[in-house]
């Protein structure tokens, strides 16, 4: 695959207000990252949206505003990157418009280029389906980190685009999100989306 040939996406797909519709379509789209020369990128295969204010799994929750959070009230298409644990880096996605604090956790990635600089990242041997299987390992492997939060995906260091892969809609199933049982109600909320069969994606099956 060339990087070349994806065309990334504008600012028009992220600032929508729709954060649950725009998860979905971040389905199959391509994450991209290019540090220090070295390119790396995935096929995106589970998302889960989380929609700010109004929603209790959400860091926004009841509009917090905090140092970590802040830039999630960015206009859509920047990078959110929050440390999980005081191990994982987190990469997520700023949507909507500014000072609205919708964001998307990308879960799983299928790679495609760079697995060799990824290998070298995770001190993994061979490439399995646990290189970009769950949040923490798709930072690690893209070398993603803290320090990357509040970086627009609209210029080159981070960016999503579309090579015009298509994907069969029976094919996507909506679950709800893990690890937010903390969220009551919320918790039951249908915001994860995974490519059915693909073996990166994080998490079983209920």
């Amino acid at each position: 695959m060339r990087v070349t040939a994806i065309k990334k996406l504008g600012y028009s797909f992220y600032n929508r207000p729709d954060v649950v519709q725009v998860a979905k379509e971040l389905l199959g789209k391509i994450l991209i990252t290019k540090f220090n020369g070295e390119i790396t990128s995935g096929r995106i295969v589970e998302t889960e949206a989380y929609a700010g204010i109004v929603d209790r799994a959400s860091h926004a929750y009841a509009d917090r505003r905090t140092a970590r959070t802040e830039v999630m009230y960015n206009k859509g298409g920047s990078a959110y990157v929050y440390l999980c644990y005081g191990i994982h880096h987190l990469f997520n996605v700023v949507t909507n418009k500014k000072n609205i604090p919708h964001a998307i956790l990308i879960r799983a990635l299928e790679p495609l280029e760079g697995i060799d600089i990824m290998l070298r990242r995770t001190g993994k041997k061979k490439l399995d389906y646990t290189l970009t299987k769950g949040p923490g390992n798709i930072s690690k492997a893209l070398g993603l980190s803290t320090r990357h939060s509040g970086i627009s995906l609209l210029e080159n260091e981070i960016i999503i685009g579309d090579d015009g892969f298509k994907i069969n809609p029976a094919s996507i199933r909506r679950t709800t999100r893990i690890g937010v049982d903390y969220a009551g109600e919320d918790a039951k909320l249908l915001y994860r989306f995974i490519l059915k069969g693909n073996k990166y994606v994080s998490g079983k099956l209920k």
